[in-house]
């Protein structure tokens, strides 16, 4: 955007694209952080709810855990590691990372672990659904939280925003192209699914693009360029 546009328009505020160093000095840096970090750690921690709940895994955790069942390492652990290795998909849709994408990588797989560890399977069927829909919804709000941080994506979450922005496609379906596509390989591999793998797969597109206008932190007018990605709720 240019010195005279704001941070926010008719249809409310608009992420901005930025390299990292605009990122950190866009302004509204402490609650900006302060917003990342609690939208990791709930991102973690709700996504180590729906495995406990036994219902079926969030798709891409149904990958992690496919690929932990042949490592010597934790769902955590993997998260990480193909955190890193989706990195590698951001260089040819020439996606921008950021502070956030660096803290995404290693503080979601940390917290997921951590909450993994004190965190056991109910017995009560009730119980682990109330577990599962808090985990979904509560995994749809940690994601509009760190993307309106706007401190760069999350590895996973900057490949759904460069492809929808290179492919033109609305974005709840980009999601949900890239979460059924996760879902198999990680099937194949021996993750575990349920219904929480499909109210996810095919809800969290949508749930996230309704929520991240309201977790958008206005930057005003820093030299930046104007994004609309995830904000034109008729692409739903």
């Amino acid at each position: 955007m240019t010195t005279t546009d704001s941070a926010t328009d008719a249809a409310g505020p608009v992420l901005a694209l930025m390299s990292p160093l605009q990122q950190v000095r866009a302004g509204r840096l402490p609650l900006r952080l302060t917003q990342l970090l609690l939208g990791l750690v709930l991102y973690g921690v709700t996504l180590a709810l729906m495995i406990r709940a036994g219902l079926g895994n969030a798709p891409w955790d149904v990958l992690h855990q496919g690929l932990a069942r042949h490592l010597p390492l934790s769902i955590g652990e993997v998260l990480i590691v193909v955190s890193l290795i989706v990195l590698l998909l951001w260089v040819p849709i020439r996606e921008v990372p950021g502070l956030g994408t660096i803290c995404n990588a290693f503080l979601i797989g940390i917290a997921a672990d951590a909450t993994l560890s004190v965190v056991s399977e109910p017995r009560q069927l009730w119980l682990r659904i109330a577990m599962m829909v808090v985990g979904l919804v509560g995994n749809a709000v940690a994601t509009a939280y760190y993307i309106g941080a706007q401190l760069g994506p999350g590895p996973r979450d900057g490949l759904m925003t460069g492809l929808h922005r290179r492919t033109g496609l609305p974005i709840g379906r980009v999601r949900t192209a890239l979460e059924v596509s996760v879902v198999i390989v990680g099937w194949l591999l021996g993750g575990t699914l349920g219904i929480g793998t499909v109210l996810y797969a095919f809800g969290i597109g949508p749930l996230v693009q309704r929520l991240l206008p309201h977790a958008i932190v206005p930057l005003g007018t820093s030299q930046c360029t104007r994004n609309r990605t995830g904000l034109d709720r008729r692409s739903a």
